[in-house]
């Protein structure tokens, strides 16, 4: 067993915080075998990780100074120019992938989501979960139950029981967080260990030998990557992780999404690193959008109007989406599409039935551009995905290759003909990142918000947006006002008494902390990488030493 010296485990669970207790403990997770595991991958790969950080400050300081412009790379011109190479057949249950729901491990979302009429789910340790110590752990504990059919469990209103035996159910793909976050309540020499390393670690150390036997496998989404050479660091942990426990190698399957704009000119790349466990691309349109803004965001001429009107017709949207579906077909794996976020809106049929229409209008427009599935945030919109793609009349479509022809200019082509920035866009803005920011200080991680299901993705949009207007000072289309930072201060200002004052939680809400955080940012400031690194120390519970 790898050594467990230098290493502490911090932190204080609350049991009471969770929606149902388990008979899986935190010690059955916590062992100092499955420690031990994630220590080693820690030790062995968190160099790369760092240095690999580094790499993406140097790049965005290159564009800030004029001195780096986005392109393909001419150093893997060959892995493009071979037509030989082919990523890896579709793993078992990942064949037909015509839905997918998205959602963070909490028990009772477990038990709704793999009931769900799915192909798969995409369990979340990031976007839509807010990484407190007890989501963290209890989600592991939940997945534990889950494969292990021990997770119904009943409540004094509803019962929460599965539809069948785990292997009958969809097919779970598990998010980690991304590369650039650190769980903080483990100290790894002297240092918080990779959040990345533990969440897949864990995963995978109690349940890959338990999925292959009931017919799956341990499959995985990986986000927020910027460089071939990440997706490269997750293969060799994957490589590392099969030969400890004994695993074939390629058995791990692995679906990057493409959500970052100096990934969408290394698509190729991706797939070829990952090539025996790639499981595919996916169009992670939110995350894409906010790259895009934030590593364009000190140029003016990639200012873009109000979120409303940056759609998926949107050029440098429209130019991903065929690159990535060309690229992934023509290398014999999934081409996946993007969120649904909308939910069912309750009383009140004709906004119901405009926000479906409006779902099977995009998964449509993803069928004919030739995506083989799609997600959705919500149970009820899974009939109408399922109905969408079901109609290809195969499980998937790898064999439909369009030509796409994108070039690197059509990727960087931001200009929307229509639309403008307008008073209402900033106050939009400014209260989605309130109430999402304010929601994951309390522990949430997916929030419901005029309809909508936002998570981090979305809420950065609103931040990145919002920076940009101040930044380049934006001429409002509707008022003729200049965006400057007072401007947004005092709407701020007045949200944060408006939704301070409508809170159930009464003086218990934690707008005054967000908007703390979010002022610097909203008035040009400062610009932090990340909402969810700029807030993570709000949440961190470090308290007690177990080891």
């Amino acid at each position: 067993m790898p050594m467990l010296d230098n290493v502490q485990v911090l932190g204080e669970i609350d049991s009471k915080a969770q929606f149902a207790p388990s008979s899986t403990t935190v010690e059955d997770i916590l062992t100092p075998e499955a420690l031990g595991f994630v220590v080693l991958l820690h030790r062995t790969f968190d160099e790369r990780r760092r240095k690999l950080l580094g790499n993406r400050a140097a790049v965005q300081d290159a564009l800030d100074k004029g001195t780096y412009e986005f392109g393909f790379l001419e150093s893997t011109q060959q892995i493009r120019d071979n037509v030989a190479w082919q990523g890896a057949v579709p793993g078992p249950g990942l064949a037909e992938r015509h839905s997918e729901i998205t959602g963070p491990p909490l028990r009772n979302m477990l038990v709704t989501a793999l009931n769900a009429p799915v192909s798969t789910y995409m369990t979340d340790f990031e976007d839509s979960a807010a990484p407190t110590w007890d989501n963290c752990v209890y989600g592991q504990v939940n997945l534990y139950d889950a494969i292990r059919d021990q997770i119904d469990f009943r409540t004094p209103r509803k019962e929460y029981k599965l539809n069948g035996p785990f292997a009958s159910l969809p097919t779970i793909l598990v998010r980690p967080r991304g590369w650039h976050m650190e769980e903080k309540h483990v100290i790894v020499d002297g240092r918080p260990i990779s959040a990345s390393l533990f969440d897949f670690g864990l995963y995978f150390f109690h349940n890959a030998r338990t999925l292959v036997e009931l017919g799956k496998g341990p499959y995985f989404y990986l986000p927020k990557m910027e460089h071939h050479l990440e997706a490269r660091l997750w293969n060799d942990v994957f490589n590392v992780a099969q030969d400890f426990i004994g695993m074939s190698r390629g058995t791990i399957r692995a679906t990057s999404l493409i959500e970052t704009l100096p990934a969408a000119f290394q698509m190729e790349e991706f797939i070829f690193e990952l090539r025996n466990h790639c499981a595919g691309l996916n169009c992670g349109r939110w995350d894409y959008i906010f790259s895009t803004i934030k590593r364009l965001r000190n140029k003016p001429e990639h200012v873009l109007p109000d979120r409303d009107h940056v759609t998926m017709a949107a050029p440098f949207m429209d130019a991903y989406v065929r690159r990535l579906i060309e690229i992934c077909h023509r290398r014999g794996v999934h081409a996946m599409g993007g969120m649904a976020a909308q939910i069912p809106i309750k009383n009140d049929v004709q906004a119901n039935n405009a926000a479906m229409a409006k779902v099977r209008s995009d998964k449509e427009r993803e069928l004919a551009k030739g995506h083989d599935g799609s997600w959705v945030a919500h149970p009820a919109l899974a009939p109408i995905c399922n109905e969408v793609f079901d109609s290809m009349g195969t499980a998937n479509q790898i064999h439909n290759i369009p030509e796409s022809n994108v070039t690197a200019q059509d990727l960087l082509n931001t200009r929307i003909s229509h639309g403008g920035v307008t008073i209402a866009g900033i106050r939009q803005n400014l209260s989605i990142g309130l109430q999402y920011m304010e929601a994951w200080l309390r522990g949430s991680g997916c929030v419901p918000i005029n309809n909508l299901m936002e998570d981090a993705a979305t809420a950065e949009v609103s931040r990145c947006q919002l920076y940009q207007w101040v930044r380049h000072r934006v001429k409002l289309s509707d008022t003729g006002d200049i965006v400057t930072p007072d401007l947004t201060q005092s709407i701020l200002e007045e949200q944060v008494a408006e939704l301070s004052a409508k809170s159930p939680l009464g003086d218990k809400n934690k707008f005054a902390l967000a908007a703390k955080y979010f002022l610097p940012e909203i008035r040009g400031e400062k610009f932090s990488e990340f909402l969810t690194t700029l807030l993570y120390d709000e949440i961190v519970t470090v308290k007690t030493s177990r080891l």
